[in-house]
Parts: C-alpha cells; sequence; structure tokens
C-alpha cells in the first residue's frame, strides 16, 4: 500500500483531555486550505486545473475523509481478525487507492504551477502517497491481498509437526523463546512459526507486481524508489545515508557479536555456536534474532551486581495494565506535554480479549483524526513492555501536536524515522535514577560493574537491532527493483541475514519457505528503514534534550524526566509535523541537519571499551 495508508495502520498517537494550544503554522502566508473547501465539495468535483489553492484544498479534505474511513476499518480489522474484518478493510483501502489513483496524475499535471515552498513540498507528499494501480480491478486485488498477508500472520499457529500438539500462537511462542535454554524446544518454536509464513509467498509475489504497478502509474521506477524518494533527498543518495551511519555503528556491533557469540558458545558448545560463523538464530531469545535482550542472563557481564531488571519489581507490587500506561503518560506530562484524553483510555486495547484473535503487534492510532488516540498492545507486567508503552505514546504525542495542522497531507513525521524515534528517545531516560524514582529499584548502580551490565542489557536492544533494522528494506528494495526474484525470495533474505548481521538459519532452508513474511512488517508490507533511522535519531534527540536540560555528565546516566526546557524542544518539532523537510524538524530539536550516529558511541563508550578488553584473543568476524 501506499504512504498514507501504512501511516493509517501502524502509526501511535495520544490526545489530552485538555484543549491544546494551537499547533504553530509552517507557512504564516498560506490560507488554511479545508477551510476553504466549499460544503459540498466532493472527490468527483474536480477544481478548474488553474487554480493550484482550490485543488489543494480538495485534496486535503478527501484525504481527511478517506483517512477516517480506512482507519477505522484496519483498526476493527486488527482488534477483530474474522474474514468479514479483513474485507471492510480491504474495501476502504481500495475506495482510498480509487481515490489516489487520478488525483496523483492531476497534481503532476499541476505541479508547474506550483509558486510557494508550502505548495511544492504538498505536492511532493502527495505523489508519495501513490495511488495504487490505475486498472480498478489490479487495485482492488492489490487492496485484497494488503488485508489478506497481515490476516494470515495475525492467525497464525503451529501445532506441531503432525499437527497434534496443543497450537501456540505467536505469543505463546515469543514467551517461549524468550526464557527456554533448551536448543530443542526453541527450534521448534522457530520453525514452527516460520512455517505459517508458507502460504503468503505467491500472494506476496503477486503483491510486488500490483504494487509495483502502482507505483510506476506514479511516475516511479519502482516500489522501493518510491519509498526511498520519501527522505528529501534523491532516492540514491538515501540509501548511501543509510550506508554510511551503519558503517559509523558496525564496529559497535561487531564487538557485541564477538561476545555474545563467545558466551553462547559456552552455553550450548562448539558444535551448535561454532568459531567464527554466524549465530544460529534461534538462541538470541528472539523469534527473528533481531534483539537480544532475552539472553541477558547467558552473556551478563558481572554476575554479582545487584540487577536493575523491575519485572520482578512490577510483579511484586501489583502493576497492572492502567499503572503501567499511566507511568508512561506521566513521563510525557512531566516534561509540559498534555495529559491523554478521556477516549484513550476508552478505547485503547491493552490486553489480549480472550474471545477473539487480534493482532497483537503493538500500534497507536488516531482513527478519527481529531485527536481519537488510542493504542492496541497485549500487555504484559515486564520492564520491557513498559519501556512499549513510553515508546508508543511517543507516536500518541507526535500525532497529538500535529493533527491541528489544517493540510491532511503534513500529519505524519518529519520522516517515518522521527515517528519511531520520540518514544525511544525518552526510553532513553529510563535510567536506573529514573526507575529508582517510580520506586521499583532500591539502589542504583554503585560502580563500573553496575554499569557495564546495564549498558549491555540496553546494547542487547538497541545495537543488536541495527543491522536486521537496515536489511529488511533492502532485502525488498531489492525485491521490488527485480534484483531479486520470486525464485530466490529466501536465498536473498538469509544471504543479507548472514551478511549484516552474523546470523543463520539453524537448519536448511529452501525457496519452499518464505521467511521474511514471518516477520509482521514484511506481511502488513510496512517500509523498515524507519526503524534503523530511529536508532540512530532517538540517541540525538536524547542528547539534544539534555544539553536543553542542562545536564551534565555521561549521556547514559542523563535522564530528562521533569524538564520543562528538554519538553520544550520536543513540542517545538513535533508540532511541524511533515510540513517541513526533515533536516528543518533535526535541527529545530538539536541544532544539526545531518543524522549522525555519533551520539550513540559517546553513550556507549563504556560499554565499546569493555568489550574490547573481553574479545582479545577471540576470533571475531564470521
Amino acid at each position: 500500500m501506499r504512504r498514507l495508508l501504512m501511516a493509517l495502520a501502524l502509526v501511535s498517537c495520544a490526545t489530552s483531555s485538555r484543549k491544546p494550544e494551537p499547533a504553530p503554522r509552517p507557512d504564516a502566508a498560506l490560507k488554511p486550505a479545508v477551510a476553504t473547501v466549499p460544503d459540498d465539495a466532493t472527490a468527483s468535483q474536480k477544481p478548474p486545473a488553474e487554480d493550484l489553492q482550490i485543488f489543494l484544498a480538495r485534496v486535503n479534505a478527501e484525504l481527511r475523509r478517506q483517512s477516517i474511513r480506512s482507519s477505522v476499518a484496519s483498526w476493527v480489522a486488527a482488534t477483530y481478525i474474522t474474514d468479514d474484518t479483513e474485507r471492510l478493510a480491504s474495501n476502504a483501502g481500495e475506495d482510498f487507492l480509487a481515490f489516489l489513483s487520478p488525483t496523483v496524475k492531476e497534481a503532476a499535471a499541476l505541479a508547474p504551477q506550483a509558486k510557494t515552498e508550502d505548495e511544492k513540498r504538498q505536492l511532493l507528499l502527495l505523489k508519495l502517497n501513490g495511488g495504487g494501480p490505475t486498472d480498478p480491478a489490479h487495485r482492488a486485488e492489490l487492496s485484497e491481498l494488503g488485508a489478506k498477508l497481515p490476516g494470515i500472520y495475525g492467525k497464525g499457529k503451529w501445532c506441531g509437526a503432525d499437527g497434534k500438539a496443543k497450537c501456540r500462537d505467536l505469543e505463546d511462542l515469543t514467551t517461549l523463546m524468550s526464557t527456554s535454554r533448551d536448543p530443542k524446544a526453541l527450534l521448534d518454536a522457530w520453525v514452527g512459526w516460520h512455517t505459517i509464513s508458507k502460504p503468503m509467498r505467491p500472494l506476496y509475489a503477486r503483491y510486488v507486481e500490483l504494487n509495483n504497478e502502482g507505483a510506476r502509474d506514479s511516475g516511479f521506477a519502482d516500489v522501493g524508489a518510491e519509498w526511498r524518494a520519501g527522505y528529501d533527498m534523491p532516492p540514491e543518495a538515501f540509501e548511501k545515508e543509510t550506508d554510511r551511519l551503519w558503517q559509523q555503528v558496525k564496529p559497535l556491533y561487531d564487538d557485541l557479536h564477538c561476545y555474545v557469540r563467545a558466551q553462547l558458545q559456552k552455553k550450548y558448545g562448539k558444535q551448535l555456536v561454532k568459531d567464527g560463523q554466524p549465530i544460529p538464530a534461534h538462541l538470541l531469545g528472539n523469534m527473528w534474532a533481531q534483539e537480544w535482550n532475552n539472553v541477558y542472563s547467558l552473556v551478563e557481564p558481572y554476575k554479582n551486581v545487584p540487577s536493575t531488571d523491575v519485572t520482578g519489581a512490577m510483579k511484586k507490587q501489583g502493576w497492572d495494565a492502567k499503572k503501567m500506561v499511566r507511568t508512561a503518560e506521566a513521563f510525557y506530562t512531566s516534561l509540559g506535554l498534555d495529559p491523554l484524553p478521556a477516549t484513550f483510555w476508552e478505547r485503547s486495547m491493552f490486553l489480549k480479549p480472550r474471545d477473539r484473535e487480534v493482532v497483537c503487534h503493538a500500534s497507536a492510532w488516531n482513527p478519527l483524526i481529531e485527536n481519537d488516540l488510542r493504542i492496541k498492545v497485549c500487555l504484559k507486567t515486564t520492564q520491557e513492555d513498559l519501556e512499549t508503552l513510553h515508546h508508543e505514546l511517543g507516536h500518541n504525542y507526535y500525532e497529538h501536536y500535529y493533527y491541528q495542522l489544517p493540510q491532511m497531507l503534513y500529519h505524519g513525521g518529519a520522516n517515518d524515522g522521527f515517528h519511531e524515534a520520540i518514544g525511544d528517545s525518552l526510553v532513553l531516560s529510563m535510567t536506573p535514577g529514573y526507575l529508582k524514582k517510580l520506586g521499583l529499584l532500591e539502589k542504583l548502580p554503585a560502580d563500573d560493574k553496575g554499569t557495564i551490565n546495564v549498558q549491555m542489557k540496553d546494547a542487547l536492544t538497541r545495537i543488536a537491532f541495527l543491522p536486521f533494522g537496515k536489511l529488511i528494506d533492502q532485502w525488498r528494495w531489492d525485491v521490488y527493483s527485480g534484483k531479486t526474484s520470486p525464485a530466490d525470495y529466501n536465498k536473498a533474505w538469509w544471504a543479507l541475514r548472514e551478511k549484516y548481521q552474523g546470523v543463520k538459519a539453524p537448519v536448511a532452508r529452501s525457496e519452499e519457505d518464505f521467511d521474511p513474511g514471518a516477520k509482521f512488517h514484511v506481511a502488513s508490507d510496512t517500509p523498515y528503514t524507519r526503524y534503523f533511522l530511529a536508532r540512530v535519531l532517538q540517541f540525538q534527540f536524547h542528547r539534544a534534550m539534555c544539553q536543553a536540560a542542562g545536564i551534565k555528565g555521561p549521556l547514559h546516566e542523563c535522564s530528562v524526566y521533569g524538564s520543562k526546557e528538554a519538553g520544550t524542544k520536543l513540542k517545538a518539532m513535533l508540532a511541524l509535523g511533515a510540513s517541513k523537510p526533515w533536516q528543518d524538524a533535526l535541527f529545530a530539536m538539536t541544532g544539526s541537519r545531518e543524522m549522525d550516529a555519533g551520539a550513540i558511541l559517546e553513550y556507549f563508550a563504556p560499554l565499546q571499551g569493555w568489550l574490547k578488553e573481553q574479545n582479545k584473543g577471540q576470533r571475531c568476524g564470521w
């Protein structure tokens, strides 16, 4: 699907019971576009070709109407998975594409008349929203597949090789992967989940064909080129930019990989974890080996140092879902941001229902746009889920501060990496000192050993993720461009997993499998580079807010909780939405116009120095 449709399903949002201050206007000279639309304006009424302002007003108004309809249908489909709700979501998505397709072409014809930067930006964002294939039958088929693929994922279960075992869904399998140290049980869970995506393979190949058709109809070579064009720089320049950022952090990842492999080898033996070879994917505590925090107990640097994991304290104190969400909200309000609205608490899904199938993948929504903020998540009482809530509310608050921009085209992040980085920049402030303020830690780490333990746990989440965050879209860019054919989907997937992550499939894989589809964001065709960028941007945001708060000392010890000065910086960026290039939004927060992974290296300097000492004599690399 196109950019706006994907944002509807996966962008988080949050709201306030108090009426917020009007958001700063991105261009004081621009007339409120929606206000100029006649009451009887509809998508079928075309403005005079020479009147670009009327065209943009009509488009923004119709985008709002279509967004609400599609987003509500998607919400229902995600929280009540049935064939009927999938059909409703598909129909709404098809109608949205039917509106966008001719509108994008009309915008291209009007582009030469754009005089102001604001007009040019709105036309660019409209083009990036695409419209699917011009052919109505192909558009309908694309929409149907766009609903069916994530539906297969959401309904996936593993019932054993003979189909007679107790069926387990992803939630059950994830719990096993995160807690078991039995390699046979881990292998069974890994192999089992990767069977659910096999039926997707022919559907996905057809989806790629239709999606590319829509991209070409919108003036792009393919969908990958369209996605890369959404970053205020030429597509080829953006790919080089991601390579540059990866090269900045790769030495730290390589140090972490070398140490973790050595510790896993101690646990599972050299026969399973071989010297100088990629790590088997099922041993890293996560179904996709994308984050390694669940194997922390196996790689913990210092065993006799008091733990900073607060899951046990949360359970002992009787924390429930509402308390966890309230705690995350309190961090944002401590910065001077608005509290969440009453409707948030009434309409969100915090726990997995017992009476129906749902997509548990955490996401946040604003279906009715007018501050109708919600989250959808299946919470457990864990520190990890408490951090997830701080992340999701970052989406919510971004939406809260830009939803009042009259141009619907500006309802989004400066780029999609910004949207993912907001909440995670606050997670970086969930330091031991912050957790102590919550009453979840009795004592702070007393020495360097405690610091190394905390940083190791953090790196297993943030640094371990970086190559995975980059390679997913690298695979898709190659698929959409035709460099990777359907006959080589799995081969190309594992080649990239080994190249970037140093991770390999635990058993032989073939082209009968479709292992990329076992990841939600592939099944839902959600761009993934945003998460890679977010891992870089969140550290830049964190450093900038620490500086605004006037906090001195090491970056990893800084928490901006309670700083109104940091909140002022944050709100200034949030209110811009997508109205300005991301370089402008980044400058508003950090004073820099370039993404830079240097803040990551500054943050993890203690750990990297320690890792280099530990890895002496090891055969690093793969």
